[in-house]
Formats: C-alpha cells, sequence, structure tokens
C-alpha cells in the first residue's frame, strides 16, 4: 500500500513538474488536444494517431526555383513518424498524459537556440534516413545538446530549409481555402548560397550568380553550419516549434470548423512574385532574423495565396510611382513606422563582356520613417544582402548611423559644404554602407571587412 501511494506521488510531482514546464499558455491546448486524440478506454494516444497528427504530404507542389530534389516529398512523408520516435516514448497500449507532456516540452520547451537547432538538424537526419537517402550527420548521443559530428551539403542544406517552410506553411495555411492541400516552395537559393560562401570552401573563381545548388560538392561542417545559422536564421528552429503547436490545434478544431469549410479553389502560383523584389523566399530569409513584431509582419507576406497584396503596406515603388528622390519623399513623407526598403541595381564586371551585368539586391530595415536631414538619425535597424547571396549586417555598436535622408534645401541658399543629396544606410557621411543619388540612377555599396558576401 505504501509503495503504491509513494509512486502514485512520484507521478504527480513528474506530472506537476511538466504541467509547468508547458504552462506558458500551452497547457489548455494540449489538454484539448490529448482529450480529442486519445482512447477513452485506456486514456493514451495511440503511436499511428499521433503520427498521423503530425504527418503532411503534398502531391506535386510548385516551386519557384528552379532547383528541384525529387527525394523532397519522400522526406517529407516520414516528418511525422520521425517527430514522434524522436520525442514521444510510449507506454503499454500507447502515450499516457504525461508521456505527452514530457514529449511536447523536449520538442517546445524553454531552451538555447543551440539546443533548438540541434534538435531540428535531429529530426532531418532521421528523416533522411527513414526516406532511404543519405545522411552525414552523427550524434555522439540521444541529448538533445549533445554534440553532432559530419557535414551538409548544398543540396542537403536545401531539403532542410524547405523542410522548415513547408512546416510554416502547413500550419499558417491550414484555414485558407486556396492553399490548403497545395504547397508552394520558394526560391531560396540566396540562403544556401549564403551558407555555401559561410561555411564551405570555394575558390575564388566560385560564380554565385551561375551555379547549380543541387550539383555543388562543397561539404559544409555541422559546426560551420550552426555557427551560420545562430547569426544568420536564429529563428530557423521556430519553424518546427510552431509546427508542433500548430498541428496539435488543428487536432481538436478540425472536427468542429468540417462542413463550413469552403472549397479548394484557384492555383497557388509563382508568376507575381518573381516580378517584385520582395519575394516569398527573401521575405522568409529577412523575417528569420529576429523575433519582433516587424518580422512577423514581413512573414505574414509568404504565406499569402498571392504576395502581390502587399500593395496595401506598399509606400513606395520605382515601377509604379517613378524614379528619383522627390518621388520618393512625395510617398514616404509622413510615415513614421519601421521600414524594410529593397533596391535592386545591376553591375558591370570590368573583366567582361560590358553587356553582361548582374543584378544585386541589396535592403535595410529600420525602425522609424525617413526624415529630411543633412546627419545621420534613428535608433536601430540592420543592413542586408539579399541576392545573389543572403547575409545580415547587424549595427556595430560603435555609431548610431542608421539612416540618412537629404533633399535639395528649398529656397537658393548658398552652401560652401553642401551635404550630399540622396538616400544613405549606415557607415559615415561620404563613406556610407549603401548611397543612392538623388535619381536613383547609381547605387554605391561598401562592405564591411571580411564581409562572405563577394
Amino acid at each position: 500500500m505504501g509503495a503504491s501511494s509513494s509512486t502514485e506521488q512520484q507521478v504527480s510531482v513528474e506530472q506537476r513538474e511538466l504541467e509547468s514546464l508547458a504552462a506558458t499558455g500551452a497547457l489548455p491546448l494540449l489538454q484539448k488536444s490529448f482529450s480529442k486524440l486519445s482512447d477513452p478506454q485506456t486514456n493514451t494516444i495511440s503511436i499511428q494517431t499521433l503520427q498521423q497528427c503530425f504527418h503532411i504530404s503534398y502531391e506535386n507542389p510548385v516551386s519557384e526555383s528552379q532547383q528541384k530534389p525529387e527525394s523532397f516529398p519522400r522526406l517529407l512523408d516520414h516528418l511525422g513518424s520521425s517527430i514522434v520516435d524522436l520525442f514521444f516514448m510510449p507506454e503499454k497500449g500507447g502515450i499516457n498524459w504525461i508521456g505527452f507532456l514530457r514529449g511536447y516540452v523536449k520538442c517546445c520547451g524553454r531552451m538555447s537556440a543551440s539546443m533548438s537547432l540541434n534538435i531540428l538538424l535531429r529530426i532531418f537526419a532521421m528523416a533522411v534516413k527513414k526516406s532511404g537517402l543519405s545522411s552525414n550527420l552523427e550524434f555522439e548521443s540521444d541529448d538533445a545538446d549533445c554534440k553532432i559530428n559530419g557535414s551538409l551539403l548544398p543540396s542537403d542544406l536545401l531539403l532542410l530549409l524547405w523542410m522548415c517552410w513547408t512546416m510554416l506553411w502547413n500550419v499558417r495555411t491550414s484555414k485558407s481555402s486556396e492553399s490548403k492541400g497545395k504547397l508552394l516552395l520558394p526560391d531560396i537559393d540566396h540562403l544556401v548560397l549564403s551558407a555555401v560562401v559561410s561555411c564551405g570552401e570555394v575558390n575564388s573563381n566560385f560564380d554565385v550568380w551561375d551555379c547549380d545548388i543541387l550539383s555543388l560538392d562543397v561539404q559544409l561542417p555541422v559546426g560551420k553550419f550552426l555557427s551560420w545559422a545562430l547569426s544568420t536564421a536564429p529563428t530557423l528552429s521556430d519553424c518546427f516549434t510552431q509546427f508542433v503547436t500548430g498541428r496539435l490545434q488543428i487536432s481538436f478544431i478540425a472536427e468542429d470548423e468540417a462542413g463550413s469549410s469552403e472549397s479548394i479553389s484557384g492555383d497557388i502560383s509563382s508568376r507575381a512574385s518573381q516580378a517584385l523584389l520582395l519575394t516569398r523566399g527573401r521575405a522568409w530569409a529577412v523575417s528569420l532574423g529576429s523575433r519582433s513584431t516587424v518580422s512577423e509582419e514581413i512573414l505574414k507576406l509568404c504565406f499569402s495565396s498571392d504576395i502581390d497584396v502587399t500593395d496595401e503596406n506598399l509606400l513606395y515603388r520605382s515601377s509604379s510611382h517613378g524614379k528619383g528622390l522627390n518621388r520618393f519623399w512625395s510617398n514616404v513623407e509622413g510615415y513614421h513606422g519601421p521600414l524594410l526598403i529593397l533596391i535592386s541595381a545591376n553591375s558591370e564586371d570590368a573583366n567582361q563582356d560590358s553587356s553582361k551585368s548582374r543584378k544585386w539586391i541589396v535592403g535595410a530595415l529600420t525602425q522609424q520613417g525617413f526624415e529630411n536631414e543633412d546627419t545621420f538619425y534613428g535608433s536601430s535597424g540592420n543592413l542586408y544582402a539579399i541576392s545573389p547571396i543572403f547575409h545580415v549586417f547587424s549595427p556595430s555598436g560603435k555609431e548610431r548611423n542608421f539612416v540618412y535622408s537629404h533633399l535639395h534645401p528649398t529656397g537658393r541658399v548658398y552652401e560652401a559644404h553642401p551635404k550630399p543629396v540622396g538616400i544613405a544606410f549606415g557607415g559615415t557621411t561620404t563613406n556610407e554602407r549603401i548611397f543612392m543619388d538623388e535619381d536613383f540612377a547609381k547605387l554605391l555599396v561598401r562592405l564591411p571587412t571580411g564581409s562572405p558576401y563577394p
């Protein structure tokens, strides 16, 4: 009798601890999900039921990229079973409430960013193995924070990033009548190439404008990849935690909404996004840089059936409003909120045929609107290399030179030393990181020493 009482007390202590770890708003969701998924006779969830809860499958995904690994749908087919096998340990008869809580905390509990990335790589490695593909990742133990050895190929990284995107796409489009059951894979070559240049050994002749990611034989050591992810895409592992939480929520709201959902209609097309600077892949890359209201707003654009609806948030587009500082100013003056600015330009290689121009895209994210000043201003912001390689340039902390926007003074006023007229981001006056002249005809970019951008 005493032994039985002691066992019950130990179980209740563990249950209380697990419930407290999951109590950041998730406990009611977990209770509803467990009630819906569990067998009322045994009060446990079968392995098959939980695997089905996390199972996702898409036929004929639409891809914005020319890179189309045929193995990706097969990888997705094994994602759900990999999650369950790694985190949800069944007791006799299935997964009980404590086992369900324990698994959720392992997936979504509070942990360091590096540990979250380790978990993401572990899921990827198991799904790869289950799908019959090869992997060069080795885990020294079953601990979430264990050392990982090995490397990734660029093709592996493309699959990993697409897996993360698909998890987000699945839970964020679950209520969309147009997107449900369909998958659009963005062009994320700029993210993959960012890791290749940062982590791999590439020679000086490596052409980022003309390379086939699927055939690149460049090893990306896992340690260097983790460092790259922490600096360039620190919220990448959030894709997994949002997926787990979202799928559990879907498990108990699906029946409530059955019968009221609209029929699936319309086509998800990549046509509109290809004509814009802010494609889904580029918006996602920027959003991965931080957890903020601005990042969330940018992330919402990624999962719209037509990304061109961003017009409602668009202040200025040169093709629509006209080029030049005056046209720009007439559209942005008076706006004082956060801004994402993307600038596209062509450059010519002096050593090649002058007819061969190369397209660059750079960007800036500021926390406030523009002012007509002859000095730098602003409180915070980031600069970005967007295409052909993605890279984040965070403030150094040495200066507070974030934004410069200066128009010609009204009236004719003599200035012995006139300040530059144009828009700039970062650096110092006459040594700006990004400077665009008043006609928007010339763009000057000065990159920091040691930048991986070519």
